[in-house]
């Protein structure tokens, strides 16, 4: 198995369990979703940053201001700080986990596509667009399964 799949499901299933505790958190303590993912970052912070140290010693362009600037801007506010806000809007107000992680994470491929799209550094071939078209109607489906109940 590459190494890419492998890291990619255990991604998506440490998302998908640790989104479980989340959200029962979030309702068990009626807290709102800012503070839950303010713990849940500065937990990150900690151990990521002692796993890390390692890593650091190992960077060559550190000078490169452009690297820093999509670093600091796609990681840190795009991704970490609005997404992860969304992420756990979505959860405070979610009965069904299923269907807000699923709604969150199939959204991601067709953003990113769609950005590498314009900014010319994606292909497009028959595969990938038949791909994002299962993508939304999977969204779809799951939308139309839980219609009525509050998702």
């Amino acid at each position: 198995m590459k190494s890419s799949l492998l890291f990619a499901i255990l991604a998506g299933t440490f998302w998908g369990v640790g989104g479980y505790f989340e959200k029962a958190g979030l309702q068990l303590l009626k807290m709102p979703p800012i503070v839950g993912i303010t713990i849940r970052t500065g937990i990150a912070l900690i151990l990521l940053g002692i796993i890390s140290i390692p890593a650091w010693q190992t960077l060559e362009k550190t000078s490169a201001i452009s690297g820093w600037v999509m670093l600091v801007i796609g990681g840190g506010i795009v991704a970490g700080t609005l997404g992860m806000w969304s992420f756990y809007a979505a959860l405070s107000h979610s009965q069904n986990l299923g269907v807000t992680l699923a709604i969150a994470f199939a959204f991601s491929p067709l953003a990113g596509t769609m950005t590498g799209l314009l900014k010319g550094t994606q292909q497009m071939d028959w595969k990938i667009a038949l791909g994002l078209i299962f993508i939304i109607g999977g969204m779809i489906l799951i939308q139309l399964a839980h219609q009525g109940t509050r998702s």
